[in-house]
């Protein structure tokens, strides 16, 4: 009796159906490396693998990460990833993005799932989209290109109004017009000038409705396009067509010249050595210095710092916030020796990062006024680069940016002391109001 007991116990267990196995969590990705050299000649392609890397990096590396929502993060990749696949005609039957529950390896085990094999052009453009979403002017994502230093090209425009820090400014009013042109360049041959007033890229007006068209930036990145220009002083307009063509790539250095009276010193960006740069360009001239910031997008936060202490000294110039809140305080560089120089700063909505970091220090310091337009608003934090898989690199800022009176200035700017803005007109005849105010300040 006991042997037929235990043998319908044995017959009834092998009767009840068994669980279905848990499905296998997808791997999770190689955590994103910061980039400590030149990327690799050959990557693979993008792959699932990749966005995941990407994923976590900001998770992991972005100052605002521990706040992020990852069904956010996601939501703003697979919106991508959709787009680009029906801009090509690729769209895949049932992709859909799965419930997501906030927790980050859940959530991206099944945002992976769902992807599957995945599309390496529709996955770019998801980490790009992702990227985008942060909604922060110092991350990015983009695919380094070698820098040929001895064979630069391009078509030689290399600034216009209407552009703030990296991109269009949303305050821009019309005329839309160029404001530097690299000498000998294929712009310059063709007798396109600083001044010209753009009315139309391939035959499509810049403006829409008041609103300066948001293709106008993709729209010159083209090999080849043409431009309606009208001349403003003449009042001439002509189609000018422009091919990328051989540059002469121009100096990075500091130019000086003297103005009644007054060192005017342009800097085109805080480099590596230009604050020694600007120092030793100031020893022994005048006592009356115009620092011109217009067109400045900015560099190193230690070379702020450093010219800044040829000004001043015991100084608070900015401080970099955690997203905990806590706060370190950058101060002037107090080994360098003042210059006891009278300063003013001129801007411009170019000047971006580094130079609105140095324009709020002088202007919340009282070191100097400020001549121009107010800055670009785009100084959200110094950004890390992070290498992926595919060679490509995401810059993510890992602290925030404030002032010296812990203001912030990303997104806002920072405000002239005196308005001087710098119309078509005036570049096209080679005046300069701002500059002539700033005179007008220091011999006053």
């Amino acid at each position: 009796m006991t042997k037929l007991l235990a043998a319908a116990a044995l017959a009834a267990l092998l009767t009840v159906p068994l669980a279905p196995a848990a499905p296998a969590a997808a791997a999770a990705p190689p955590a994103c490396a910061r980039l400590s050299g030149p990327p690799p000649a050959s990557p693979p392609p993008t792959s699932v693998d990749t966005l995941g890397q990407a994923f976590f990096c900001v998770l992991d590396h972005y100052f605002g990460g521990p706040g992020l929502r990852t069904q956010d993060l996601l939501k703003d990749a697979f919106a991508a990833y959709t787009r680009n696949l029906q801009k090509r005609g690729a769209d895949v039957a049932g992709l859909r993005l799965p419930a997501l529950t906030g927790d980050r390896d859940a959530d991206w085990a099944a945002a992976a799932g769902a992807l599957g094999a995945g599309d390496p052009v529709a996955l770019r453009a998801a980490i790009d989209g992702m990227v985008a979403g942060l909604r922060d002017n110092h991350a990015r994502h983009d695919v380094p290109e070698p820098d040929d230093e001895d064979n630069p090209v391009g078509t030689g425009i290399v600034g216009a109004s209407g552009i703030s820090g990296p991109g269009l400014d949303p305050a821009a009013r019309p005329p839309f017009f160029l404001t530097e042109i690299v000498e000998d360049s294929p712009a310059d041959k063709a007798g396109v000038r600083a001044g010209d007033i753009v009315q139309a890229i391939d035959g499509v007006p810049v403006w829409v409705g008041g609103t300066l068209n948001p293709l106008v930036l993709e729209q010159v990145q083209q090999p080849r396009f043409a431009l309606t220009l009208k001349r403003p002083t003449t009042g001439r307009v002509r189609t000018v067509k422009l091919a990328v063509g051989p540059l002469t790539r121009p100096e990075r250095t500091v130019r000086v010249d003297d103005v009644s009276g007054v060192r005017h010193v342009r800097l085109p960006g805080f480099y590596q050595g230009a604050a020694d740069e600007v120092i030793a360009a100031l020893r022994g001239g005048p006592k009356k210095v115009v620092l011109d910031l217009r067109g400045n997008g900015g560099g190193s936060p230690r070379e702020v710092v450093r010219l800044l202490g040829a000004f001043a000294h015991g100084k608070v110039t900015s401080y970099f916030c955690g997203y905990d809140g806590s706060c370190t305080a950058n101060r002037t560089d107090d080994t360098v020796p003042l210059l006891g120089a009278r300063l003013v700063v001129l801007t411009d909505r170019r000047c971006a990062s580094a130079c609105e970091d140095f324009s709020a220090a002088v202007q919340g310091n009282g070191i100097a006024p400020i001549v121009g337009t107010r800055t670009a608003g785009a100084v959200s934090g110094p950004a890390s680069p992070w290498l992926l898989g595919d060679g490509s690199i995401v810059a993510l800022p890992s602290v925030r940016h404030l002032g010296p009176g812990k203001e912030i200035i990303d997104t806002v700017g920072v405000p002239a002391d005196h308005q001087a803005p710098t119309t078509a007109l005036d570049l096209a005849t080679g005046r300069d109001p701002a500059l002539r105010k700033a005179v007008a300040l220091l011999n006053g």
